[in-house]
């Protein structure tokens, strides 16, 4: 098993897209806004979530080791 080491700065915005992402979905499911309302909310905070996602993986799992050598994904 590989180890990877994140900092506190990359967990808490790990965290913080996690939940953008499943306060939108929540919105979309739930039935407290009108329909309207609670389309544009939902979609975007899940697209806010999704999209912050992607380069958060690849600073996470793509990240360069002490010596300077880009540890592969597994």
């Amino acid at each position: 098993m590989m180890e990877r080491k994140v900092t506190w700065p990359e967990l808490a915005l790990i965290s913080g897209t996690r939940m953008a992402m499943g306060v939108g979905i929540g919105l979309l499911l739930s039935g407290r806004l009108n329909r309207d309302q609670r389309k544009a909310a939902g979609f975007s905070l899940a697209l806010v979530g999704a999209m912050t996602t992607v380069p958060l993986f690849v600073e996470v799992f793509c990240k360069k080791n002490p010596t300077g050598e880009v540890r592969a994904i597994a």
